[in-house]
């Protein structure tokens, strides 16, 4: 039977740097044989925790799964299903997207339990998990704004609550833009960015690859 790997694109964009990540991984992943989906959270119409805390309810018919029914209802059942779970997002203002954050929320919680111990979450089997994260600024500033911390809490708790190893992909420095003379922003030199990409995109397509091709076979 085959591995199934489920991927999320918490970008806007379709065809853009987190898409093009993910749909790489995708291709590794299915190198191995394995079944591959791509959703686009933007296609759907969907709220983060209301904080009904039904999931958390003892005795309670959604005791251990989100009660709220909408357009992310069938996603959070795919990834409960999955073999491997494949998350992407830009990093906006050194988070994740709005989207991306309110699938987390309503993907994690539910499974989160309040007790004492090493095992704190209800997710039934391990779960492999990866995150994409591709972001304007280079790793110096990465760095220098402490985001590769605030990025590494998502991984921890992705890591607790489905009890496998996840792995992390940072794509730095990316092309904001497709064509930077059409934009106010000084800030950057658009032929370092081009060269930039043009050297270091294919490299991050690569290891994407190979992250897909990790994720099928564990």
């Amino acid at each position: 039977m085959k591995k199934t790997v489920l991927a999320i694109n918490g970008s806007p964009r379709k065809t853009w740097n987190t898409a093009t990540l993910l749909g790489k991984a995708l291709e590794g992943a299915a190198a191995q044989g394995a079944a591959t989906e791509l959703i686009h959270l933007y296609d759907l119409d969907f709220k983060g925790c209301i904080s009904c805390f039904a999931c958390k309810l003892k005795g309670g018919p959604s005791y251990g799964r989100c009660a709220v029914r909408d357009g992310l209802t069938p996603v959070l059942a795919q990834a409960a299903a999955a073999d491997a779970l494949l998350l992407g997002s830009p990093v906006y203002f050194g988070s994740v997207s709005g989207e991306m954050r309110s699938c987390l929320e309503r993907l994690l919680f539910p499974y989160l339990t309040y007790t004492a111990g090493d095992r704190r979450s209800l997710f039934p089997r391990p779960l492999p998990t990866a995150f994409v994260y591709t972001m304007n600024v280079d790793e110096a500033r990465l760095k220098e704004f402490g985001w590769d911390k605030h990025l590494a809490n998502n991984d921890r708790v992705l890591a607790m609550v489905f009890g496998a190893p996840h792995q992390t992909l940072l794509a730095c420095d990316t092309y904001q833009f497709d064509d930077y003379g059409r934009y106010v922003a000084p800030l950057f030199d658009p032929a370092a960015k081009a060269a930039r990409r043009a050297e270091q995109f294919p490299r991050d397509c690569a290891a994407a690859f190979e992250l897909g091709a990790r994720l099928a076979r564990e």
